[in-house]
């Protein structure tokens, strides 16, 4: 019964769906705000349905009910529980669930607490979630179905895939999610003001929340996806330029450039055009990486799905929303006022750059991802764009991006000083150049780049904290009063510095773990030694132990620094028999900013087995730049300025006291 249940509440949100982009759109043309009001009340009953159906099939998990086929070919019965719950969005129809629940849930936050909205543009919003949660309703029913029975009910399931039984399943997906499915707030916030003919400063104080909100996830849901791809795999990368991974960048490219644009239109109520363009592109991307995922188009590690009518089916979803909006932005951008007027050097030019760097970014990106599909369909020919292609297109377009970064929040609004600005860098600069030639005497003559890049990165940190110390007058004002501006400045500003000093220090982390690395790839044997970066790892003893639904070989390895114990590593190597693969559990010894990684292979005829050691230089910075950027965005996201309709309440009047 509860697979039917879920069954049942999945057509009932369908229902409700087709209600909400429908019946709103009639009260608005209408002018009845009975009608329109019915979009706030369909979204929440909307939201309750898709919970109550992902919580049966949560449940079928849960309870190893094998007659679910969702159930049968991704659990098993001792796997741990965890595993279990995880495992619900593990595979294509449970991760096409939690799509729409998550499409429902920011669907539901905009009928709960968007009552600040005007009701024609809250009808119109919610009425467009609605035309997007209808068409994904019809794809899992008509394509995906996540409670399709089987006639007679095995004993014992196929066990989800080796390398999603980890707890970064858990983070990844849900996080990732909500940053693809948050855009579609900022897409229906777009069509909604194309369709009303409305488009102002207001409206991109509303459209912000909710594009750092997805923005935040996104940053995050990336971060996260790497590190776990890191210690999973086994070879210690971070980033394979996967088309995958790509589909999931060129959003987060798309949806950084229209934060900055959204901030130029609130401000100075300009950049219209590039505002409402990128929202709509934005939610187009997340929708591609669908596409990507589930279309079966692609071999990668993330494809879920290869049915072709599960590829179509999401093919048409996928021109019917892009080719709609682009369809009426084209038809509407004509009448759109462009607002405010500013010269070229100015806050909002420099913005401007960079939107224009980002999205030629995000068009190389794009590029180099579909490219090989492109030619596959018109010529036959199979051809591979691997990395590269993207470091020699992608990294020339941040670099001057990079360099820019530092300028735009010193820059006044309308008009600017770029001579100002580059004399309040002074310092940023000369701890860049300090930087770089301790690097060059340290390396006597090596890397030629790395030095430059660091700088770079040095500068972009600098830079951001010499624009809180420009506004609260640190050094020019006594300690006390500069203290009280600290506490003043708006937490947008505090969040700006935060998420760009998060990009500076990625980058040292991307540097340092790309440049001087170092390596040992080879066989061991008990009592062998290994030496790498200075440390001696001598391999113990090699045992093995059963675990709930894998059997596991585990190496001890005693590392050694300068004549002292340092940690005992235990890499392992797990053996899946339900479905017949091997993960391989990497090993990390953290010092600092730093880690030691080992893993293991194959073992080979004579007894010996493969190792792979790796010392990765300051690698942790490459995640906690990403951390960093993503608590700038929530600092930014508890502004008080961004809670339209959510003023301040005003201090109560102090009551007249009687004379004494």
């Amino acid at each position: 019964m509860i697979a039917e249940a879920g069954h049942y509440a999945l057509v009932l949100a369908l229902a409700l769906a087709l209600i909400q982009s429908t019946v709103p759109i009639l009260g608005a043309r209408w002018g009845d705000h009975a009608l329109m009001n019915v979009a706030r009340s369909t979204a929440l009953a909307q939201l309750l349905f898709v919970g109550a159906s992902f919580t049966a099939l949560t449940m079928l998990h849960v309870v190893s009910d094998f007659s679910v086929v969702n159930v049968f070919e991704n659990s098993h019965s001792m796997k741990p529980l965890l595993y279990k719950i995880t495992g619900v969005w593990g595979n294509h129809e449970g991760s096409m669930l939690l799509w729409v629940l998550i499409l429902a849930l920011f669907g539901g936050l905009v009928a709960a607490f968007g009552n600040n909205l005007p009701l024609s543009l809250r009808a119109h919003v919610l009425a467009v979630q609605g035309w997007i949660a209808a068409a994904f309703y019809l794809f899992i029913l008509v394509t995906s179905n996540p409670f399709l029975r089987i006639a007679s009910p095995p004993i014992e399931g196929r066990d989800l895939n080796p390398v999603l039984q980890d707890i970064g399943l858990a983070v990844h997906p849900p996080m990732l999610y909500l940053g693809y499915v948050g855009f579609s707030i900022s897409f229906s916030f777009a069509v909604a003001a194309l369709i009303e003919g409305r488009i102002d400063a207001a409206w991109a104080r509303w459209v912000r929340p909710w594009t750092l909100v997805a923005w935040i996830f996104l940053t995050l849901g990336i971060a996260m996806g790497s590190y776990w791809a890191y210690y999973e795999l086994g070879w210690g990368g971070w980033w394979f330029w996967d088309p995958v991974e790509n589909a999931s960048l060129m959003p987060w490219l798309a949806g950084t450039a229209l934060l900055h644009s959204a901030v130029v239109m609130e401000k100075r109520n300009a950049l219209k055009v590039w505002t409402i363009l990128l929202s709509i592109l934005t939610f187009s991307l997340s929708l591609l990486g669908t596409f990507l995922v589930r279309s079966g188009v692609l071999t990668s590690v993330h494809a879920f799905a290869t049915d072709p009518a599960r590829g179509v089916f999401i093919l048409l979803i996928l021109c019917l929303f892009i080719g709609g909006s682009l369809s009426l932005y084209a038809f509407r951008a004509s009448t759109l006022k462009q607002g405010g007027l500013f010269a070229p050097i100015s806050r909002e030019g420099a913005l401007v750059l960079n939107n224009l760097f980002l999205t030629s970014a995000c068009a190389t990106v794009f590029i180099g991802t579909l490219y090989p599909l492109a030619l596959e369909v018109l010529t036959g020919d199979k051809i591979s764009v691997g990395a590269p292609f993207f470091n020699l297109t992608f990294g020339p377009l941040f670099v001057p991006l990079l360099l820019a970064v530092p300028f735009g929040p010193l820059l006044a609004w309308k008009r600017g000083d770029l001579l100002g600005a580059a004399q309040r860098l002074t310092v940023a600069g000369i701890a860049a150049l300090i930087a770089m030639a301790v690097l060059w005497a340290w390396l006597h003559g090596g890397a030629t780049l790395a030095p430059l890049a660091i700088g770079l990165a040095v500068f972009v940190v600098a830079g951001a904290i010499t624009d809180l110390v420009e506004r609260i007058g640190l050094l020019r004002v006594p300690f006390a009063t500069a203290l009280a501006r600290a506490r003043g400045l708006p937490r947008a500003t505090w969040g700006t510095a935060f998420a760009h000093a998060g990009l500076g220090i990625a980058l040292i982390g991307i540097v340092c773990e790309t440049t001087w690395n170092s390596e040992y790839i080879g066989t061991m044997k008990p009592n062998d030694v290994a030496t790498v970066a200075g440390y001696q790892l001598k391999l113990g003893d090699i045992t093995q132990r059963q675990g709930p639904n894998f059997r596991e070989m585990i190496a001890q390895f005693t590392v050694v620094r300068d004549g002292a114990t340092v940690q005992v590593m235990t890499p392992s190597k797990r053996n899946f028999t339900t479905r017949g693969a091997s993960t391989t559990e990497a090993a990390l010894l953290t010092r600092g900013a730093s880690q030691l990684y080992v893993s293991l292979g194959d073992t080979n005829a004579e007894g010996a087995i493969a190792v792979r050691i790796y010392h990765k230089p300051l690698v942790l910075l490459i995640w906690w730049g990403p951390v960093i950027m993503a608590f700038g965005g929530l600092l930014s996201l508890s502004d008080r300025r961004l809670r339209v309709g959510a003023p301040k309440p005003a201090r109560a009047a102090r009551a007249l006291q009687p004379a004494e």
